[in-house]
């Protein structure tokens, strides 16, 4: 009997020291499966199959030793291009087709990406990609800032490109909540439209904060002036003839541009 439990103890013995060698060695074959690499600073872990998806590519030359790669600091290959773009350089790999968020605008940067990691089939498909969107017309963009004169609408500003909208908003950020005067809220937002109103006043607290700077604004003018120049900014050209009358281009009742 004594025997019997002795002889079981050893099978288990054998046994969970078989099983431990079989989990150690799939770990080693899991990690050494996985490479990390370092493009333009940042880090990107994938497996080896990926990157050797498609022959005769810089990658996969990397990965079965053909092209010498430095390293970095920590021992990943260093390969210095663009860390951003490269997300998209991997997910072709992975999903075997271009998969871009939408407005993506940065078809030449990734074309030359593409060209240099030696992914033929990528490069096709950016430019193929490139060639549609210059053959598909462009909406004209319209803005329009208006000054009511009126304390209760304040400034209106109207653009057909909700994007602009959405960075005018962010750009000012309203620190009115815990005042103590009680104003309402200082603007709304539609899909096209920003209506500012009820804030344009003297006393002390009726101010506005700009995200980048912490310029205090309280004047109409200030307001605009700021949504004149992120226009230019962003590439809108003024249409509207000024009135010298007028002394500067805040003072005038309606702007409108055009991109």
């Amino acid at each position: 009997m004594e025997r019997k439990i002795i002889r079981r103890e050893k099978e288990r013995e054998y046994e969970g020291r078989h099983n431990s060698v079989e989990d150690a060695e799939q770990g080693k074959n899991c990690k050494s499966t996985l490479m990390t690499l370092n493009v333009g600073g940042y880090l990107y872990i994938t497996q080896k199959q990926t990157l050797t998806k498609y022959p005769d590519t810089f990658l996969e030359g990397i990965v079965n030793g053909k092209i010498l790669c430095p390293f970095d600091a920590d021992g990943h290959y260093f390969i210095d291009r663009d860390g951003l773009l490269f997300r998209h350089v991997l997910n072709f790999l992975r999903n075997g087709e271009l998969l871009l968020p939408e407005g993506f605008r940065e078809n030449q940067l990734l074309a030359q990406e593409a060209e240099f990691f030696q992914l033929k089939g990528l490069a096709e498909e950016v430019k193929s990609r490139w060639e549609k969107e210059q053959l598909t017309p462009r909406e004209t963009t319209f803005l329009e800032i208006t000054d009511n004169h009126d304390r209760s609408q304040g400034l209106r500003i109207f653009c057909n490109a909700p994007d602009f909208i959405s960075k005018i908003k962010s750009r000012i950020v309203l620190v009115s909540k815990s005042r103590l005067d009680g104003f309402p809220e200082e603007f709304s937002v539609s899909s096209n439209i920003i209506q500012f109103k009820y804030f344009i006043k003297s006393e002390n607290g009726t101010r506005l904060v700009l995200k980048e700077d912490n310029t205090f604004v309280c004047t109409l003018e200030t307001l605009k002036f700021e949504a004149i120049m992120m226009a230019l900014k962003c590439g809108f050209r003024l249409l509207t003839s000024l009135d010298c009358s007028k002394g500067s281009i805040v003072h005038s009742d309606a702007l409108h541009f055009i991109k």
